[in-house]
């Protein structure tokens, strides 16, 4: 019986990373982001897990680059993972980050889903999974543009998901809280938060339910920031 691929975004560090090799035991992998060395470090790990892993250089903000690496793939399972953030005062934010932001976190869901998800329709399964954040029904000081991103995320994925399980496709967004990884500046006090291989564990429960099955949101919080891991 063949496995089933699943095709993750920003996979060559921190969360993506970590979904990669969670999901390799049962899944063949496509790798995408746009560090190629990172990359292939990863495939290698997973192909030690025992998945056949192709590798993508691509940053999923640039469009027709997107639409001609992925058309046509087949992917059954999509996760999309690619974020970026900068966390700051509103009128300390550049044009420049307010835009890598919304091209990342948001433009780039467009281009992503709109290559694969023709093939699930086609084919009458498959599952859009999205990593998105509790900042997308919460808000913080500096998170202006971040949360207003992560706001979307919520609101697309439950559009899509209305829009395409008829089809046999489901789509999940899981909301993680603060995870250990480099979005944090140096000397942030992080042994409380959750680790990437957390949010990985929820992305494959959500990937892996029966056909029948969707489950759609997914928060996942550390315990407490009072209590190190």
């Amino acid at each position: 019986m063949s496995r089933p691929t699943a095709l993750v975004t920003g996979a060559s560090r921190g969360i993506g990373r970590a979904i990669a090799e969670r999901l390799a035991p049962t899944h063949d992998l496509v790798l995408v982001a746009r560090d190629v060395g990172h990359l292939h470090q990863v495939a290698d790990a997973c192909q030690a897990r025992g998945a056949a892993a192709h590798v993508i250089a691509l940053d999923v903000a640039d469009g027709p680059a997107t639409d001609a690496a992925l058309t046509g793939l087949h992917v059954d399972v999509l996760v999309n993972n690619a974020g970026v953030a900068a966390i700051k005062p509103f009128l300390e934010t550049t044009a420049e980050e307010w835009h890598r932001q919304v091209d990342v976190n948001v433009n780039a869901l467009y281009h992503v889903v709109r290559a694969v998800l023709p093939g699930m329709l086609a084919r009458q399964r498959g599952h859009v999974c999205i990593i998105g954040s509790i900042a997308g029904r919460n808000t913080f000081v500096g998170g202006a543009c971040y949360a207003g991103t992560k706001h979307f995320v919520m609101g697309f994925a439950e559009s899509l998901m209305l829009e395409v399980r008829d089809a046999g496709v489901g789509v999940s967004v899981v909301m993680p809280g603060s995870v250990d990884t480099d979005l944090f500046p140096p000397g942030t006090k992080r042994d409380w938060m959750l680790e990437p291989r957390d949010v990985a564990e929820t992305v494959a429960f959500a990937v892996t339910q029966p056909p029948h099955v969707l489950t759609h949101r997914l928060e996942v919080r550390p315990l407490s920031p009072k209590r190190p891991r």
